[in-house]
Order: C-alpha cells, then sequence, then structure tokens
C-alpha cells in the first residue's frame, strides 16, 4: 500500500475520517502482530488508560446509603423498595459516615459533604436528598438543564479548570450537563441553525488542525457552512512548527461576514493551548466583529497548567464545551458540561432578529413558555436536545451528574493540586519518551498539553535527510504511505494528521492509551519507517 499516489485507492480513503481510517490501519498492524508474536501497540485514539479512583470509590459507597434509604422508606420481599426521603436524611447521612469509615469512599464522602457544607453554604438535607436520590436515578433529571447542587459545584470547577481560578466577576456562566462534549456539539449546531443565528450558505471559521466533526458537520446538507480555515502554521526560525496562528490569520475574523469561530483549544491533534498573543488578537477581532460567537471546546484544557478558555477572556462571545473523560479516564461515562455566560451574544442575537423569524420561533417554543422572547439561548439548547416536545424528560441521567458532582469536588478539595500535578508529569513523560526516541529532545513548552503529539515527516525527512529526499517523498509516495508502513511493518498504528485538516505528511499520536515503556519502542519505529524511506530513495539513485 506504500505507493499509492494519485491512485483510486489512494483519493478514496483520503476521503475517510482518519478514525474510520483507523479500521485498515488496524488490520494492517494485526497482520504484523500475528506473524511476528508482537503485541500492536495503537495510538490511534485518544482513550485514556488511567481511571481517577477516589470519586468513583465515593460514587459506589454513595450507592450502597441509598439503597438503606429505599429501603428505610419501604422494602417489600419480592425485591421492591421506596425512594430515598428528604427530611432528616442529612443526619442519616452523617451517622452513616461515622458507622462506615472503613468503605472505599467514604472519606472522600465525609470531606466532600462537609466541603459543600463550609464552602458552599448547601443547604444539608436539600445536598444529600440530591446525591442519594440522583444516584438511584428514580427521577427525571429537574431542573432539566442540570440539577442545582451540580451545577453549583461545576461552576467552581470551571472557574479553576477552564478560567484559572480567575472567572469573569460579573459574568457567571450557566451549565448544560449533557451526554459528553460531543452531544454538546451536536445541541450547539442544532440550536444556531432553528434559532437562525447561523444559516445554511453562512460563513463560519475553524482553527486547524483540529478535531475532525469540527470539519464535518459544516459540510452537512442541512448546514453547508462557507468555511475559513484559520491555520496554525507558525514555525521556528529552524523549521519546527509551534502550532501557533500568525496575527494576519486570526485579523481575517474582523471581517463581519464571519459569523462564527471554533476553536479547539488545547489543540487536537497538536496539543498546545492558545498563546496570549493570540488572545489579544482575537480580542481585537471581537471589537472589530462585535456579534462574531465563538464555540471553545476546552477538554484538554485541565493538562496545561494556568489554561484559561476564551470564556474566561471573552464570556460574552464565547460558549465552552468541557468534557470529564480524558482528565478523570471517564470516555465511558459520557459527561460534558456546556457553559453560556449569563450575558452573553447568543442572547442578544436573537433579540435582535427581525420580526418574522421571531414570529416563526414564538411557534416554535410555545409549548415551552408564554414568554418565548425570554427564553434563554441555553434553554432553547436544552429544548433542541430533546426535539422541544420532549423537553420535560431532557437532561444528563442523574447518576452521570453524581459521578461528574464527585469528579469535580476531588480537583476542588485537592488543595495542593497533587492529582493534576502527577497526571500533567504522567502525560508529559510519556512525550519525553516518544520524542527521545525517535532521536530528538524536544524543548519544554508550558502551553503544550502532550496529549497527542503531531509529528510532521516532511519537515522531519528535510531535517534529517534534506530537500532532495523529501522533494523524493512527494514524488513517489502518498502521505498516507507513512501510517500504513508503520502499521505493517511494526504492528504500531497512528492516525493520519491531514484528515484533522493539519500538515499532509503530518502523524497523529496519542499519549494517552500506552504506558511510558510502549511510547519507547514507538519513538523507535517511527524513526526507522523514516529510514526505511530514505534507504529507499538510496537505493533509487543507484538504479
Amino acid at each position: 500500500m506504500d505507493n499509492l499516489i494519485n491512485s483510486p485507492l489512494d483519493k478514496e480513503l483520503s476521503k475517510l475520517s482518519p478514525f474510520e481510517l483507523k479500521g485498515r490501519i488496524i488490520a494492517l498492524a494485526n497482520e504484523k502482530v500475528k506473524k511476528a508474536a508482537n503485541t500492536m501497540l495503537n495510538a490511534g485514539r485518544g482513550n485514556p488508560n488511567w481511571v481517577a479512583d477516589e470519586p468513583r470509590d465515593a460514587f459506589f459507597a454513595l450507592g450502597q446509603f441509598a439503597m438503606t434509604e429505599c429501603r428505610r422508606n419501604f422494602a417489600m420481599p419480592e425485591g421492591i423498595a421506596g425512594v430515598p426521603q428528604k427530611e432528616g436524611i442529612s443526619v442519616r447521612f452523617e451517622t452513616w459516615l461515622r458507622d462506615n469509615k472503613d468503605i472505599p469512599g467514604v472519606n472522600f464522602l465525609s470531606r466532600a459533604y462537609e466541603y459543600c457544607l463550609m464552602e458552599l453554604s448547601a443547604d444539608s438535607d436539600e445536598l444529600v436528598e440530591e446525591w442519594a436520590s440522583g444516584i438511584v436515578g428514580h427521577h427525571y433529571p429537574t431542573p432539566p438543564r442540570i440539577l442545582k447542587y451540580t451545577e453549583v459545584i461545576n461552576r467552581r470547577y470551571l472557574d479553576w479548570a477552564i478560567c484559572a481560578g480567575n472567572p469573569p466577576k460579573d459574568n457567571p456562566f450557566d451549565l448544560f450537563a449533557v451526554e459528553g462534549s460531543t452531544a454538546g456539539m451536536c445541541y450547539c449546531f442544532d440550536v444556531l441553525k432553528h434559532n437562525f443565528l447561523l444559516n445554511q450558505g453562512d460563513s463560519i471559521a475553524i482553527m486547524v488542525p483540529v478535531f475532525t466533526p469540527y470539519l464535518e458537520i459544516p459540510q452537512l446538507k442541512e448546514f453547508d457552512y462557507t468555511v475559513l480555515d484559520v491555520n496554525a502554521d507558525t514555525m521556528t526560525t529552524d523549521g519546527l512548527h509551534t502550532w501557533q496562528y500568525n496575527r494576519e490569520e486570526i485579523e481575517k475574523l474582523k471581517d463581519p461576514k464571519y459569523k462564527m469561530l471554533f476553536v479547539t483549544n488545547p489543540s487536537n491533534p497538536p496539543s498546545y493551548a492558545i498563546d496570549r498573543a493570540t488572545v489579544e488578537a482575537l480580542k481585537e477581532v471581537v471589537k472589530a466583529n462585535p456579534n462574531l460567537m465563538i464555540l471553545s471546546d476546552d477538554v484538554y484544557g485541565t493538562f496545561v497548567e494556568g489554561y484559561r478558555s476564551l470564556i474566561a477572556d471573552l464570556p460574552f462571545n464565547t460558549m465552552s464545551c468541557y468534557s470529564f473523560s480524558k482528565y478523570f479516564g471517564a470516555t465511558g461515562w459520557r459527561i460534558a458540561l456546556t457553559a453560556v455566560s449569563r450575558d452573553n451574544i447568543f442572547d442578544k442575537l436573537i433579540s435582535e432578529l427581525p420580526d418574522d423569524k421571531k414570529a416563526l420561533l414564538n411557534t416554535r417554543y410555545e409549548s415551552l413558555t408564554l414568554d418565548v422572547p425570554g427564553l434563554r439561548f441555553i434553554d432553547r439548547m436544552v429544548a433542541e436536545s430533546r426535539l422541544i416536545a420532549l423537553n420535560h424528560t431532557a437532561g444528563l441521567s442523574t447518576p452521570q451528574q453524581i459521578q461528574m458532582t464527585f469528579f469535580a469536588l476531588s480537583s476542588l478539595m485537592d488543595k495542593e493540586d497533587i492529582y493534576h500535578k502527577r497526571m500533567i508529569k504522567l502525560i508529559h513523560d510519556r512525550y519525553d519518551a516518544l520524542w527521545e526516541n525517535f532521536g530528538f529532545k524536544m524543548p519544554d513548552d508550558p502551553l503544550r498539553a502532550d496529549y497527542y503529539s503531531e509529528i510532521d515527516m516532511m519537515v522531519w525527512a528535510r531535517k534529517l535527510h534534506g530537500e532532495e529526499f523529501a522533494r523524493y517523498m512527494l514524488k513517489t509516495y502518498s502521505p498516507l504511505a507513512f501510517v500504513f508502513r508503520l502499521a505493517s511493518e511494526t504492528g504500531c498504528v497512528v492516525l493520519n494528521g491531514d484528515g484533522f485538516d493539519g500538515p499532509k505528511w503530518s502523524i497523529r499520536v496519542s499519549l494517552a492509551n500506552l504506558n511510558e515503556e510502549d511510547y519507547v519502542r514507538l519513538g523507535a519505529n517511527i524513526r526507522q519507517i523514516l529510514n526505511q524511506f530514505a534507504e529507499d530513495w538510496e537505493a533509487s539513485k543507484k538504479k
């Protein structure tokens, strides 16, 4: 499969999302593994191989308390119990905590309970009833957008996680708990479309490279947006990518035809947070184009010390999607938050729609409220998540919200950032193992999240073997040749970076789902395959 360049197969494969192409790459790697009795190394997808254990222990411990509360209400021999009762539940909870200190997770629950009472002034019965009823899951999520204390706790968590402890003081976030950030993306696109904030043919901008759905969704027929790629194409004087943005690229957004900007920050796959120069440039953009809407996907922010989302610096214009999946090792939980500031561009633009569109929206949402103009953007998003008619059954399942709450509390109670520092070191050590065994010690960069590494093989072809070799690579091989040969020769799986609108010859390596020693092998194998191409080139010159 090496020499695919300009072949029909090359053109067909290049249309596939990297995540769909992954199946072919894994098949090649599996063949190599069978022949060599080796282990396949799949660095193609960012599913973490760790879990945050304390908040999970707390979740399962709380379940035991909650079931004692259910049976306290009533218990039938046929296996039917009642539901938790609010009156006096906190006193019973405190007694249960004292009597069950040896159960894993109970110490966490005790500290979390005390934190909520002392730091958040929570009503004790109301809090414990939310936790006990929530984990049992006997009631619809109420309110549908997010449970009361789940929002209070997670708002404070986001202050730490994506605002570096310094959130906008006069414009707090409202939160919508969603089934993973991918669901948040879908709800965002839908509510923007149905409220005439983005219409077919409108111009949007996407900061690239980027998570592929942000590239694919705008092309769908129901959206069909005109897309500007804002490229992270800056390089150092010695020819290495910095994965930041030229000011000239950012300033294109001053044109008011651009209605929305989509950002993954830190980026996926380069895994770099946007630098301050770009943030300042975006502030200037918003002054020139004040109606610019921004979606910031902040899932990797917790892997960068002192990370600040654009919602922290541009709260009026930005909504945030934040997922718990990566930092807490919880991709299977499907838990995330969409955050929108109380005072925001989305509500402003809806209020300024022409009368004919307002009339259509009045009809669309009239089953929800007598005051449709007063229905906030974030609540419209909740309704759209259930096709409006099922708004009363909207919302993330309550057990998921309780686990989300415990994840958030684990960080809020960790005053010395012990978990945070260890998580960052774990992922940085894997990055160093990859690059040092590829042959280089990369300089530290405080903006680098290291959840992925994007390696531009054409850059390294030039640096290691010269311009003539790079031209040979371009002329002789398809960019997919590298990932296919890596799989077939070494049993290692990576994704093609151009599928994320990255450089054509780049590859994306996930640093989340293998152990440090595996990245030693992977780095050496990537260098081995590049050297093989160089050997092919040397042999071709002798013919």
